[in-house]
């Protein structure tokens, strides 16, 4: 298979930089501002000449988008380029139209129209989550569809799989980008992937009978359902010494749960594991990877710049950060069709933003994200008194409890006290332990760790079984699991 980071590998920094001015001015011109409703009116409202916005620099001037767009429209059309013959003549320049003009002479009609349809007319739908509000679609053509072919083959690339080993894809079969994402990256770097769909589709059982007869080398899943798996492939006794590289997605990943995970696998024989994390949003219609450093390191994650831009901003005042600074993370697609968005302000946290440097390991000089991130709506106001409540940041709860071997799975729940919406806020915390547990000694460090980083604990702390554990997380019945679960009345 051909390298697919060839293109943009050992580029120095100005010369990425120069590329990504180039495709903005004309992604933006060329593709965007004539055919997609809702940037048209972006730049008219504002008064933007679409000519203008040359540089990276020159985004600063145009408005984020947020998902509260998609929402106030009421429809995702607007979005999604529309082009027509009208348009088409009006923005492109002289030398696209002459080459239309060549293929309809020498080629016919319909091998234009069949042209034009293969990179703009939408084949593929997939959607955001829904966690916070209403699930929104996102387009792909087969332009698009290319690209995540080629985001595949360079994450395959980096995990350095072999062209002999096989790929077991336990993401949940849904319209959702992580199972697509391995898909198509399947399919660009030619390596054999079974697909189960996870635990909502085949089951646990299912899944490993498919490992058993497959035996992959890589495994590719959710983080908590992936986990889960191999904890009932060690209580059935199974080896699983084939399996080398494990693939995380969709959920946020901290050190402590790789040495967790690679530590169960290795009980079963699997030397020398590595575990990967990586990062995606179906806004981005792609995802990114980590390269395999030592589990307690994290390269951080390798992105696209000839796709792509990323800025990292102050959430409060919306102004740029420097390299390496702390942020939200703002995306800009310079090569889509369908669905596209320029300035996307995602909700997530990044500690230690984008650095520019050469990867110690890849060599590679492309930009890398750090894995350090977080979602900003994560961060919840917790009424603990009657008089003032905290935010408290629930990521925290996830690093303590997701990095303690003795606890297999656990769940937080908060409610209003004796279930009154006036009353004060309560956490409750559920938690599957091993046998060994002492549980009198792991409540009280859980409580001393939860008060150091969070200045709150939990009002209850109950233990409980597997079964009613993996019930409560619907771990083999959704399509992402329900750590943790705001059960307060909504204001």
């Amino acid at each position: 298979m051909r390298n697919p980071w060839r293109a943009v590998a050992h580029m120095s920094r100005q010369q990425l930089q120069d590329l990504q001015n180039k495709k903005l001015h004309h992604f933006v011109n060329t593709y965007l501002y004539p055919f997609s409703p809702h940037y048209r009116k972006v730049f008219d409202d504002n008064n933007i000449d679409p000519r203008t916005i040359r540089t990276i620099d020159d985004l600063r001037r145009i408005p984020f988008t947020s998902k509260r767009n998609f929402i106030e429209q009421g429809t995702f059309k607007e979005f999604v380029q529309a082009p027509d013959e009208a348009k088409i003549k009006s923005f492109w320049p002289k030398s696209k139209l002459l080459c239309l003009a060549k293929d309809k002479i020498f080629k016919g009609p319909d091998y234009v129209k069949e042209k034009l349809s293969e990179e703009f007319k939408p084949v593929l739908m997939t959607f955001t989550t829904g966690t916070t509000s209403t699930p929104i679609p996102f387009l792909y053509s087969n332009y698009d569809i290319q690209n995540l072919h080629l985001s595949g083959a360079r994450m395959v690339h980096l995990f350095e799989v072999g062209e002999s080993e096989i790929l077991l894809n336990i993401f949940p079969y849904a319209p959702h980008l992580a199972f697509w994402q391995v898909v198509f990256g399947g399919f660009s770097s030619h390596r054999l992937a079974l697909s189960t769909g996870g635990g909502k589709t085949l089951g646990t059982e299912g899944n490993l009978r498919a490992i058993e007869k497959m035996k992959p080398t890589v495994v590719l899943g959710v983080p908590s359902y992936v986990y889960h798996l191999f904890r009932e492939a060690k209580e059935q006794g199974c080896q699983l010494s084939y399996i080398k590289k494990v693939v995380l997605g969709a959920s946020r990943v901290t050190t402590g749960f790789k040495i967790k995970l690679a530590e169960l696998l290795q009980s079963m024989g699997a030397d020398h594991v590595s575990v990967f994390g990586t990062y995606g949003f179906t806004e981005s219609r792609c995802a990114w990877a980590e390269c395999p450093t030592e589990l307690e390191q994290s390269s951080g994650y390798f992105l696209y710049p000839d796709k792509e831009i990323f800025e990292i901003v102050d959430p409060e005042t919306g102004e740029p950060k420097g390299e390496g600074e702390d942020g939200e993370i703002v995306y800009t697609s310079i090569d889509s069709r369908a669905s596209s968005v320029l300035r996307y302000r995602t909700g997530d946290f990044v500690k230690g933003g984008i650095v520019y440097s050469e990867c110690p390991y890849t060599k590679m000089c492309v930009p890398r994200l750090s894995s350090d991130i977080t979602r900003l709506s994560d961060v919840k106001d917790l009424q603990l008194s009657k008089i003032k409540g905290a935010l408290v940041n629930l990521n925290h709860f996830s690093s303590i409890l997701s990095n303690m071997p003795i606890i297999d799975e656990w769940q937080l729940e908060i409610r209003k006290k004796n279930d009154d919406p006036y009353e004060v806020d309560e956490m409750v915390l559920y938690l599957c332990v091993q046998k060994s547990c002492n549980q009198d000694e792991l409540k009280d460090k859980i409580k001393k760790q939860m008060q150091s980083m969070t200045e709150v604990c939990p009002n209850t702390i109950e233990f409980i079984d597997m079964k009613e554990m993996v019930k409560r997380l619907g771990l083999e019945t959704e399509n992402k699991e329900k750590r943790i679960l705001d059960k307060r009345p909504k204001s």
